[in-house]
């Protein structure tokens, strides 16, 4: 299981809108800035940290065995010429836990379009749709959750609109928790939808388009 999630240092996941790579030390400071909002900290239930704690975070993601993080970059920032520094195309993360011991073949997916300037372009849509033919390709995933604050109303729309149906309602965290298995149809609709996905090496800051 350790090696499943680390599988991802190495990938690169080209998309339409976005391009997905592994979270590596060349991203903290953005992703830092980025949680300083308080809306982001209040949506992603997640405190503020020092840089060196948000260093030592993107270490400790890196070697968890049971998480799975990209970076969301905006693909068109990034396919612009001369190469643009990865930091600068930034637009958020998408992220797959595999937290149930009982259950290897469920992942709990969320996805951040932090970049105020990248929301609601479909980012978000395009991001969780790879993430999930990713999980279901490559990590013999079969059923995804989502969990997410009762307030916020476009992530739980996003979410219905790719087939999850909510499942329970929590009023202690006050939160939603949406699900989608993948039936034989939700399959092959999500690798018809991903068909344009590409896999390609990552190099730590070598990434640049050909």
């Amino acid at each position: 299981q350790a090696a499943t999630m680390r599988l991802n240092q190495n990938t690169l996941l080209l998309g339409k809108k976005v391009v997905l790579v592994p979270y590596t030390p060349e991203h903290v400071p953005r992703y830092h800035e980025w949680m300083k909002s308080e809306e982001l900290q209040r949506l992603t239930a997640s405190e503020p940290l020092t840089l060196e704690q948000e260093y030592a975070m993107q270490q400790s993601w890196r070697e968890d065995a049971d998480k799975c993080t990209f970076i969301v970059l905006a693909a068109e920032k990034w396919q612009g010429q001369p190469g643009p520094s990865e930091e600068s195309c930034m637009a958020g993360d998408v992220n797959l836990f595999l937290t149930d011991l009982g259950d290897p073949s469920l992942g709990e997916i969320e996805v951040m379009i932090a970049e105020p300037s990248c929301r609601g372009q479909g980012l978000g849509t395009e991001a969780v749709l790879m993430m999930m033919a990713y999980g279901v390709t490559k990590l013999g995933l079969t059923t995804f959750e989502a969990k997410i604050g009762q307030e916020n109303e476009p992530s739980i729309r996003m979410f219905r609109r790719l087939h999850f149906e909510q499942v329970a309602v929590s009023s202690v965290f006050q939160e939603v928790t949406l699900r989608l298995t993948m039936s034989e149809p939700e399959r092959q609709w999500l690798l018809e939808q991903t068909s344009h996905m590409q896999e390609k090496p990552y190099r730590d800051g070598s990434s640049e388009p050909h």
